[in-house]
């Protein structure tokens, strides 16, 4: 496909961003004050949850357990993280939530169907409603960004492919959502790595999916960037209703567009690895007094965990958990 080449001289309006080190220090030390489009809101006492994840395990061949028991609902409107240390299971939760790997125990329902119990032809059906962003953006490099975003039009809605202009008009207001527009008719290797992301986001958000699952979409961002893809992910399911479940390991993106999440236990945390250490609200993670859930979010304090026989030892002293 080629596309016209108007849209090759657009150009994109500059943001002026200045960021003092001193600014950037102070907001990684404590939660930064977020802007008011960025605040929670309640959940719907009548809605029905989206994904519905219950007593998830997965064990490895070699027989170690990487989830353990995970439980968690998403609901429309929710912006749900998951976060976690290295080896809790983060990539590996998201890999059976769409679909990719099969669980040892447990159940995903997505829409009200168990997922993993669909034949493959209603799966993929299904799954048109989930839009996945991947860490690396999986871009193919041999297409264009607009090529990139009609794939799934030419893939799951051939009325709309077939109709050229139509689906200029519509890919290029995806990529006006995600403001790259005037990068319509580049490659990826002529994209930063924050144009990238928002590209692979516009791509994941072609269909208008119910459910978009993002994995690490700030990982390899600079602040400025990461703060861009923050504010497009909180702005665009707002303006869209779906959910949006985040794995992440950025403290201050959680802190940014967390309303609801889940942490696991990592690798080091001995038998609760892969386990639900807390579940709640933004605002009851930083409440939290669970020992492993402060080392994570309070790295500033230097108190390094490591599980032992049910209670925890760090640089001050045993911690038992309750």
């Amino acid at each position: 496909m080629s596309w016209p080449s108007r849209f090759e001289n657009l150009e994109e309006s500059s943001h002026a961003m200045i960021h003092s080190v001193n600014r950037e220090t102070e907001n990684r030390l404590r939660p930064i004050a977020l802007p008011e489009m960025n605040l929670p809101t309640p959940r719907s006492k009548s809605a029905e949850p989206l994904l519905v994840v219950r007593d998830l395990m997965k064990a490895l061949p070699n027989g170690t357990t990487v989830l353990n028991g995970v439980s968690f609902d998403v609901f429309p409107g929710d912006v749900f993280t998951i976060i976690g240390g290295s080896g809790c299971g983060k990539s590996t939760l998201l890999n059976i939530l769409i679909g990719v790997e099969e669980p040892t125990a447990g159940t995903v329902h997505i829409f009200d169907e168990n997922i993993h119990r669909l034949p493959k032809c209603k799966r993929k059906s299904l799954m048109r409603e989930v839009g996945v962003l991947f860490q690396s953006g999986a871009l193919l490099q041999s297409l264009t960004v607009a090529e990139n975003v009609a794939l799934p039009f030419q893939q799951h809605h051939p009325q709309i492919s077939r109709d050229r202009e139509l689906l200029e008009e519509t890919v290029l207001m995806k990529l006006r959502a995600v403001r790259l527009t005037a990068h319509a008719a580049k490659y990826p290797r002529e994209l930063s790595g924050g144009m990238k992301k928002r590209a692979a986001l516009a791509r994941a958000l072609a269909l208008d999916p119910k459910l978009l699952i993002s994995d690490e979409p700030t990982s390899g961002l600079d602040p400025v960037s990461t703060k861009e893809i923050d504010n497009l992910t909180i702005t665009l399911s707002r303006k869209s209703g779906a959910a949006v479940i985040v794995v992440t390991h950025d403290l201050l993106s959680f802190q940014r567009i967390a309303r609801y999440g889940i942490m696991l236990g990592a690798e080091r945390d001995g038998k609760l690895r892969g386990t639900v250490l807390i579940s709640g609200s933004r605002d009851e993670f930083f409440a939290s007094k669970h020992p492993l859930v402060r080392s994570f979010l309070h790295p500033e304090d230097d108190a390094v965990f490591v599980a032992a026989a049910g209670s925890y030892q760090t640089v001050e002293g045993k911690v038992h958990v309750q």
